[in-house]
């Protein structure tokens, strides 16, 4: 909004030529979703103690969660806000990939707000079934694959990190990959929130390691200078990225241990299909399954947990996720959660490191 109402004021002010340049829309895009938390915050965390949004804690869990009883949670609305209303004040609104983004984080959103809602306000502790929320997820990351398909120019081609000449074409097998990505990493950031910024700690870093690849994917320059694939208009979603890096830093003011506030599944699917999609639009998709490393660990113990039971009749961890199994092994939950963050930096740092490695 502010781009498309003062970027054209350049041709008679210089001031406001800087509104061409994605570094400095991201950054202010950032500051913008940081200071809005920072504003937004309180009333929201407010807001949920008064409509008895609080978190219930499972009493088969770690003993040491019983203190976390009747702490606030649906957090991740306040995400959101910081989300979208900073892209669309700094990002070029007429560019595709930016609506696309912001259809699945909303609409990621609004489903684990539904789930919530229905879980600690209408004291239905069902929520949602695992099978409507699974319906939904696949319709709506279904029909991004389906348009991103049909889009004229948009590579339908698979390209792996470290093999610059491997790009097989996947044809109609695009939109269920497209599918499994964004579910898949929707899910697994959902996993992981169960310590206090353990999931909104790494959501920012994996935010800021793609703002870089968003940048250089899609400057023609840079894409062929480190071979990676060339994606007209990706660019833009620098300023989402710096959008959420923002958000994510903001909330964790309020998420970090003791938590305040809880993102919930409002938060967690919402900024786990976020992730995928910034992926998708990138053609970096496996490259999320380095930087996240974290999520894909934390999905593949509960998968390994729950298939060992069911086969073997034996438990590989002392719980799953993994986190509480290091919970229940007497590490200190803060100490556990910087772990996960300095790993998921040394992860992030790796997958830099591929675009010299082509």
């Amino acid at each position: 909004m502010l781009y498309h109402l003062l970027y054209p004021l350049a041709s008679d002010y210089k001031l406001f030529n800087v509104f061409k340049y994605l570094t400095f829309r991201s950054i202010y895009a950032m500051i913008t979703a940081l200071l809005l938390s920072f504003i937004v915050g309180p009333w929201v965390v407010r807001k949920l103690e008064a409509m008895q949004a609080r978190q219930v804690i499972r009493t088969d869990g770690p003993e040491s969660h019983l203190k976390k009883q009747g702490t606030p949670t649906m957090g991740g609305v306040l995400i959101l806000v910081c989300i979208v209303v900073p892209t669309l004040l700094w990002a070029d609104l007429k560019n595709i990939f930016i609506w696309l983004t912001l259809l699945v984080i909303v609409g990621y959103g609004v489903l684990g707000f539904v789930d919530d809602y229905k879980k600690v306000v209408e004291k239905n502790t069902k929520g949602l079934s695992p099978r409507q929320k699974m319906f939904w997820q696949v319709l709506l990351a279904a029909g991004v694959g389906i348009i991103l398909y049909n889009l004229p120019g948009f590579s339908t081609e698979l390209y792996l990190p470290f093999f610059k000449r491997v790009h097989p074409e996947l044809g109609l097998l695009f939109i269920p990959f497209v599918t499994l990505v964004i579910v898949g990493s929707s899910n697994a950031v959902n996993l992981t929130d169960g310590l206090d910024g353990l999931a909104i700690g790494p959501v920012a870093i994996n935010a800021a390691t793609y703002l870089l690849f968003c940048y250089i994917a899609g400057n023609a320059r840079l894409s062929g200078y480190l071979q990676i694939p060339y994606v007209p208009g990706a660019g833009e979603l620098a300023v989402l990225c710096g959008a959420l890096v923002g958000a994510g830093l903001g909330f964790l003011w309020y998420n970090s241990y003791p938590a305040e506030v809880f993102m919930g599944d409002v938060g967690s699917l919402s900024l786990g299909g976020g992730l995928g999609t910034l992926a998708v639009l990138t053609k970096q998709e496996i490259l999320l399954v380095i930087v996240g490393g974290v999520f894909v660990v934390e999905a593949l113990s509960v998968i390994f947990q729950v298939g060992s039971y069911k086969y073997r009749g034996k438990r590989i961890f002392r719980m799953a996720p993994i986190h509480h199994h290091f919970e229940l092994k007497g590490v200190a939950e803060p100490k556990i959660i910087v772990r996960f963050w300095i790993i998921t930096i040394i992860l992030a740092l790796v997958a830099i490191s591929t675009l010299k490695m082509r």
